[in-house]
């Protein structure tokens, strides 16, 4: 599916960016000259009139942003198990109880005793994609992890037991 993206020169202010969803909705990010940015939304009858607008800091654009792709990473890793037969995508909580809150993602040895790879973590508002095994896990982190069924299960026991 194409996604239309249009943009229009707003002289003396900045420059929008719309997205035309689907159902014909325009979501656009508003880029004025002075640095500062705007999420606005269109009426859909009439493209020059927005029904909405919310001005956005750098750090809440920066979160919307990772928000954003992380959902849709998330979406497509998950779309894997429909087109792999017999390969699974799942979150797992680290418990606070784990063995592993305050140490190296290595320590896990996923990869090694499971055969599942950590593909990413979920921190907060923050993604961290295709973590090293040096990024330090830390209470309320949530992995992200593709395998085999028996491979994730097993993982799961590790990270909430600390054993195989």
């Amino acid at each position: 599916m194409t996604v239309r993206i249009e943009r229009v020169d707003l002289p003396g202010i900045g420059v929008r960016n719309d997205v035309i969803t689907a159902s014909g909705r325009r979501v656009s990010v508003v880029s004025q000259r002075s640095g500062e940015r705007d999420l606005a939304l269109f009426d859909v009858d009439d493209p020059d009139a927005s029904t909405d607008t919310i001005p956005l800091t750098d750090d809440e654009a920066g979160a919307l942003a990772e928000l954003l792709g992380a959902s849709i990473a998330l979406s497509r890793l998950s779309g894997l198990s429909d087109k792999v037969p017999g390969l699974f995508t799942e979150e797992i909580s680290l418990p606070s109880t784990s063995k592993f809150i305050d140490r190296p993602m290595g320590d896990t040895k996923a990869r090694t005793l499971t055969s599942s790879s950590i593909v990413a973590i979920s921190r907060g508002t923050e993604i961290i994609a295709s973590p090293t095994p040096d990024v330090i896990l830390q209470r309320g982190d949530v992995i992200i992890a593709v395998g085999t069924r028996k491979g994730l299960d097993l993982l799961s026991k590790i990270i909430d037991k600390g054993s195989s």
